[in-house]
């Protein structure tokens, strides 16, 4: 069984379509997708309409859960900007996704962290960015949520990631679709993947457990993307899509 796995799109709809593209190629038996679809100061609506045609097992992340359910007023500006761009049914139907899924026998996907939408996995703050942790942190941290699991799917760090855990199983980010890099005050930090690429992965699955793994970075037209941030007032997100940094 090939899959073919996505996360944080983030309203990026030129990066989720050269995304398409590539994994069509592949002919995947089914794309995962790891949440955060639409916020973001880009295409949260054309997003939205690119995920209607797909037949996709999807998760909820907290961006998804933050667009459905908070109030207007109290949303920050990317969430604001996709909630007042898509209807209510859609907002809806982002609420509605599940906060873990098993797209396929032995794999279990979710956003953050299995428990916890917001806390990262597979990484750490150290001296204001994120790091990769210790592999032996993040399978503490999987003991008695992930028995028998052979592959393990997070998103959210936007930070590609792939280990071979000490019980056997295989952890990876895909890394970010639409959203190459961002900052946060909460504690203050950034990610940075380093490259304005559009990140996806590629995983084959046998009874065994998975046989290969693939991490893609593809090209697309991130200039009008970045130059769409510049319009919606949004240059921090200009220069992330521009280079993968956000200094």
């Amino acid at each position: 069984m090939k899959l073919a796995v996505i996360a944080d799109v983030h309203g990026n709809a030129l990066a989720l379509e050269a995304v398409l593209a590539a994994i069509r190629s592949e002919a995947p038996d089914l794309i995962v997708d790891l949440g955060d679809r639409v916020s973001g100061p880009l295409w949260p609506r054309e997003t939205v309409e690119l995920f209607r045609g797909l037949d996709v097992v999807g998760v909820r992340g907290n961006h998804d859960r933050e667009v459905a359910t908070r109030a207007l007023n109290a949303m920050g500006k990317s969430d604001l900007y996709a909630a007042e761009a898509i209807d209510a049914a859609d907002r809806a139907a982002l609420g509605a996704l599940p906060a873990t899924a098993t797209p396929a026998p032995g794999v279990l996907a979710f956003h953050a962290s299995p428990d916890n939408d917001l806390r990262y996995l597979t990484e750490r703050i150290e001296a204001g960015a994120l790091v990769h942790r210790d592999i032996e942190a993040i399978a503490a941290d999987l003991v008695g949520v992930a028995p028998g699991r052979t592959l393990i799917l997070a998103g959210h760090s936007h930070r590609p990631f792939l280990a071979h855990l000490p019980n056997g199983a295989m952890m990876l980010n895909p890394g970010s679709v639409g959203c190459p890099a961002y900052d946060d005050d909460q504690p203050p930090h950034v990610s940075e993947s380093g490259s304005p690429h559009a990140r996806f992965a590629l995983v084959r699955l046998r009874a065994a457990g998975v046989e290969a793994v693939r991490l893609e970075a593809v090209a697309y037209d991130w200039e009008t993307a970045a130059r769409r941030a510049e319009a919606n007032g949004r240059a921090e997100w200009a220069l992330a899509l521009r280079t993968g940094r956000m200094r």
